[in-house]
């Protein structure tokens, strides 16, 4: 029997033009991952599409209604005649960045991720597209860090998919990230979906708790995954937050889990994954741009977070190398 629990909220949002085929395929896929989960007494996600009308943006599909939540992710769809104009994206980018305030999570796949750029979150931070839109993308979004060799970038609050059919792609890892690996496997065995290389990049990001209800700390939070979790001290991010320092510690381990160093050192390590997996940089020079002054103390923690060195890591997960 079907229950009424969601682990969490999934919004999808449409707009004029936007691929239906992605919208209807990611919502089938969080479905059926519902399913494979309950039948391992696990909760669903939900699922809900979001429609612009004249009072704003509601619901016009989900498979919970009634229920209270917010929705834990928005994403947005590519399009299959042409990308957005900015005239057209203005008022989706808007509602976006106060849903992101709000501590949601934000994906696009293909075209949608001009929508996405046009809230300005993206500024400096790694991002993709289709390859077709690179030089469009670029030309009007000039400050994001956009790679279209990469089928998906996981930035923490932020999510970003390639082409057509990388709806699958951000499909599965979402239900990495909330539902587990088992069922994301068994969801990309029931649709016939490979899944070799899909779950690595779900390890080498951090997927960080955004939805707690703080608005100081989750404003502090976009402020760390901006830089990376580098050079911040504690005074820092109580300043930033605009709390005494004993306050803000309270807070920020109440909200996410763990201290604030903590969360910076996952940040750090998150990104050194990624560089290990889709990089040749020797391990010396990522373990400096991540942050670490000292290179054996950045092979301890990653060994210690990771339970593998930083070479054994590369050497296991990363493409370059098996290119």
């Amino acid at each position: 029997m079907t229950n009424d629990r969601a682990v969490a909220e999934i919004g999808i949002v449409l707009y004029p033009g936007a691929q239906l085929g992605m919208i209807h395929g990611m919502s089938d896929l969080f479905w059926i991952a519902g399913e494979l989960s309950e039948a391992h007494g696990g909760e669903r996600l939900r699922v809900s599409h979001w429609e612009r009308g004249d009072d704003g943006f509601r619901r016009s599909f989900d498979t919970m209604p009634g229920a209270g939540s917010c929705p834990a992710v928005l994403v947005v769809p590519g399009s299959l005649s042409k990308v957005p104009s900015p005239q057209e994206t203005e008022p989706y980018a808007r509602w976006l960045l106060d849903r992101h305030a709000q501590g949601a999570t934000l994906g696009s796949v293909c075209g949608g991720a001009f929508i996405l750029a046009a809230t300005g979150l993206l500024a400096g931070r790694p991002a993709t597209t289709h390859w077709m839109f690179g030089e469009p993308f670029q030309r009007r979004f000039p400050d994001v860090k956009l790679d279209t060799d990469k089928m998906i970038v996981e930035d923490g609050d932020i999510i970003t998919a390639g082409g057509l059919m990388a709806w699958t792609d951000l499909g599965l890892r979402l239900v990495d990230r909330f539902l587990g690996p088992s069922v994301m496997l068994e969801t990309a065995q029931y649709l016939l979906v490979d899944p070799v290389g899909r779950e690595q990049r779900h390890y080498s990001t951090c997927a960080p708790q955004l939805t707690h209800g703080d608005e100081a700390i989750l404003k502090v939070q976009h402020w760390l995954q901006a830089k990376g979790g580098r050079d911040v001290s504690v005074t820092a991010m109580a300043e930033h937050a605009g709390m005494e320092e004993r306050t803000f510690l309270r807070r920020f381990r109440g909200a996410t889990g763990m201290k604030p160093t903590e969360y910076c050192q996952q940040l750090r390590v998150g990104k050194a994954r990624e560089l290990l997996e889709f990089s040749k940089r020797p391990v010396d020079r990522i373990a400096w741009e991540v942050g670490y002054e000292d290179a054996g103390a950045f092979r301890k923690v990653f060994q210690k977070r990771v339970g593998l060195t930083p070479g054994d890591y590369r050497r296991r997960f990363g493409t370059a190398a098996a290119a």
